[in-house]
């Protein structure tokens, strides 16, 4: 079994920054595309940065120029560095791994983590 584990959300002042992490553990070959979605309150699931196996990045708009999402395939580990946050940021983050294959070559589809709360406020 595959899991995805999120951690570095908290309270963070606007303006400020915070960094997210998502680790995956299990019987782990590869993982393709990795990406950060959020969900505010009242609102539905939005992505907010994704990345490739090879590092190609792409970012939602209203993040761009203040996140920045990095990988570490060794690890298994995606990040999220985010900076100059806003109240509007607040949401829970949710890790996604598009596609993570075995040493068997068992496939697993669409893996998701349990989320992680970031608040922005004074």
């Amino acid at each position: 079994q595959v899991q995805l584990v999120e951690s570095g959300g908290g309270l963070v002042q606007p303006g400020g920054s915070l960094r997210l992490s998502c680790a995956a553990s299990g019987n782990i070959f590869s993982i393709n595309a990795m990406g950060w979605y959020r969900q505010a309150p009242g609102k539905e699931r939005e992505v907010v940065a994704g990345i490739t196996i090879g590092g190609s990045t792409n970012y939602a708009d209203f993040v761009k120029g203040r996140f920045t999402i990095s990988r570490d395939n060794a690890k298994n580990t995606v990040y999220l560095q985010m900076n100059s946050l806003k109240p509007e940021d607040t949401a829970v983050y949710y890790c996604n791994a598009g596609s993570v294959v075995t040493p068997t070559g068992r496939r697993y589809i669409e893996v998701w983590g349990q989320g992680t709360l970031v608040t922005v406020s004074s």
